[in-house]
């Protein structure tokens, strides 16, 4: 899961891309970079943090230029490396940048074909070899011309031999900013424009609208699975279906957890998506634990507020806040390091012990996916005082990886993955367990629109889209991770060697 926005404007858009950026930063908050176009050439910073971190203003005056694009990164396959911060870029056609959000899942045998090819790759990340796909094919366009045709065609190109999940920004030099989506919809993108002061329209895509609401920009679309999006430097805008078959299979974890709440995904706001898992889990307490005593309706801040909202109402039960957040504390579930993650929830959350001391409290989170933070909120909250303590997910057991862009390679890490609810229960320390059932999940983000085909689920129910995920992908994945691990321990110990030499 990573964060991208393009923008094609009458004046500088800079500033316009972070502060888009910011608005997104939820989306990946390990490295951050921003390419514009002037005068022929790229402009380009990039580097690992935050966005306000990554652009000081001398960076943000160095990135001239009306056209440009951005990415805030979360790896997906525990790499951290500033080598492999985004945008990427090459120099032949024209000079080509791209940012990217999802996962490739025939990048293996992508990248030995383009290393056959004699292209050259730098970094291990999915996204230089998508680059370099695209790359490729525009190469094979004759002339110095560029037509909206034959850049499709391209996309088109790409689509037939890539798999996996990708939403794409790119620029072309002296040509425009190029933006697309997978043919199964799987990581969302959309299409804005804005009206300058002269009635000019400039253009935006992003990967949340959320993106766009922030800096002026409305709304025309979601771009379509398959479509690709071509907008000139002059703002003329080309759109066309590049994908032999599509489906409009959203990943269901965008409206779970990752995205905001006043985005609107696929036709579907996350707000309303929200509060109606809150009804449908509200009115299965309801009917299948109404032995349970409850004094209180206490969400895990803050995805969840307005799910617990929701079900204190289906339930006729008081909602209260039971915990205060530390705002600069990062989203735990996409830090890269369980140790991280772990060592964190304590910082990030303190309960408000009046809301506890001799309670029965339900809590209520939005998921759980490797447990440990819900154990450690559990022996908070007992600890605070509470006489019983229950937890609710909004979401089913998270039983499999995710091989689509977001940190779940590996099933042993997953919580639910061989247990039951009963002992889930008991390693969480919680007493009582309730999960969302699968299709009231769906139905509770389909209600907006029925025109949706399905939901990219697999973390819930094991099946992947794109039909190409076996055994011997997981294997490959789990090695990439030992890799990464490996690295990351070998840079630990290489500071803390330099460190004691300091010292002496």
């Amino acid at each position: 899961m990573c964060g991208i926005v393009g923008i094609v404007g009458l004046t500088p858009v800079n500033q316009s891309i972070y502060d888009a950026l910011t608005v997104l930063q939820h989306r990946g908050q390990d490295a951050a970079g921003i390419v514009t176009i002037a005068e022929g050439k790229f402009k380009q910073r990039k580097a690992n943090g935050l966005v306000k971190d990554v652009f000081a203003t001398k960076h943000m005056q160095r990135l001239k230029g009306n056209i440009g694009i951005g990415h805030v990164r979360y790896p997906t396959a525990g790499s951290s490396s500033a080598a492999e911060a985004q945008p990427f870029y090459v120099n032949s056609p024209w000079g080509l940048a791209l940012a990217h959000n999802g996962n490739l899942t025939n990048s293996v045998s992508l990248r030995e074909s383009l290393i056959q090819s004699r292209r050259h790759i730098n970094t291990t990340s999915d996204s230089e070899v998508l680059l370099n796909i695209f790359a490729s094919e525009l190469d094979k366009v004759s002339g110095n011309g560029l037509a909206a045709d034959e850049i499709f065609n391209a996309v088109s190109k790409v689509h037939d031999m890539v798999t996996g999940a990708y939403a794409v920004v790119s620029l072309i030099i002296g040509h425009g900013l190029v933006a697309f989506r997978d043919p199964d919809g799987i990581r969302p993108l959309v299409l804005g424009s804005r009206k300058t002061e002269s009635g000019e329209l400039e253009y935006i895509v992003a990967s949340e609208s959320v993106g766009l609401d922030t800096i002026g920009f409305e709304v025309i679309r979601d771009v379509e699975p398959g479509e690709a999006v071509y907008i000139t430097e002059d703002r003329q805008l080309f759109t066309k279906q590049c994908a032999k078959k599509t489906s409009l299979t959203p990943c269901i974890f965008e409206y779970v957890y990752l995205a905001r709440p006043d985005s609107t995904l696929s036709g579907v706001s996350v707000y309303e998506a929200r509060l109606e898992m809150g009804r449908k889990l509200g009115a299965k307490i309801k009917r299948e634990w109404a032995d349970l005593e409850i004094d209180a309706v206490i969400p895990v801040p803050e995805t969840s507020n307005d799910i617990a909202l929701q079900i204190s109402s289906e339930l006729g039960l008081p909602y209260r806040q039971g915990f205060v957040k530390n705002r600069y504390i990062g989203r735990t579930f996409i830090m890269p390091g369980q140790t991280q993650r772990r060592n964190s929830v304590r910082r990030k959350l303190n309960p408000i012990k009046a809301e506890f001391k001799d309670k029965a409290v339900l809590l209520v989170d939005d998921s759980i996916v490797r447990g440990t933070t819900s154990e450690q909120i559990v022996e908070m909250v007992r600890d605070a005082g509470a006489k019983k303590v229950y937890m609710a997910s909004a979401a089913p057991q998270v039983c499999h990886p995710n091989v689509y862009g977001i940190d779940m390679p590996t099933a042993e890490e997953l919580i639910a993955y061989n247990r039951t609810v009963e002992q889930i229960n008991d390693c969480i320390g919680s007493d009582a367990l309730i999960y969302q059932d699968l299709q009231d999940l769906k139905d509770a983000v389909k209600k907006q629109n029925p025109l949706i085909d399905d939901f990219e689920a697999s973390v819930f129910d094991g099946k992947y889209v794109t039909g190409d995920i076996d055994d011997a992908y997981f294997a490959h994945l789990a090695t990439l991770r030992s890799e990464d691990a490996k690295k990351i321990q070998e840079q630990k110990e290489e500071i803390a060697s330099l460190e004691m030499h300091n010292e002496d």
